[in-house]
């Protein structure tokens, strides 16, 4: 069966240094269930792994320098790069409890769960391996 028919038409790549330890982490924090796991030659990083996360495919690999070089630009773990240049957003049932399971699981606040503007109770925070991750549930109408 052709795999690709399966995923929708926009996949997250990440790139970490440690993506074992890294799906422990997002099914701890997020609880995301792997789905797929190809280890490298080496046996101790991996080439591929797949996790589901809040219903969504994500893909995740360790960092290759050996393979992710690509002349002018290079493919990095946040790590290396000293940050990272987005956020994954999650849609939560309900933001509070899931910025305290992430921080328990490992992550660092960057923003605290609040009563944002445009209707949404929101938090941010980074995973340990410096993912940025925003979290939100819609918020009641305000009364008439």
């Amino acid at each position: 069966m052709d795999q690709s028919a399966q995923l929708p038409p926009l996949v997250p790549h990440l790139v970490v240094d440690g993506a074992v330890d890294a799906l422990a982490f997002y099914s701890k924090a997020f609880g995301a269930a792997e789905t797929l796991r190809m280890p490298a030659e080496d046996g101790k990083r991996l080439m591929h792994a797949q996790m589901t996360v809040n219903g969504a495919a994500v893909y995740l690999m360790d960092y290759f320098p050996e393979y992710c070089s690509h002349g002018d630009g290079k493919t990095e773990s946040p790590g290396k790069l000293g940050g990272s240049t987005f956020l994954i957003h999650l849609e939560v049932p309900n933001c509070d409890e899931a910025y305290k399971r992430a921080i328990a699981a490992g992550a660092t606040s960057i923003v605290e769960p609040w009563d944002a503007f445009w209707g949404a109770r929101y938090a941010q925070v980074r995973d340990p391996f410096g993912h940025g991750w925003s979290l939100a549930h819609p918020q009641p109408a305000p009364a008439a």
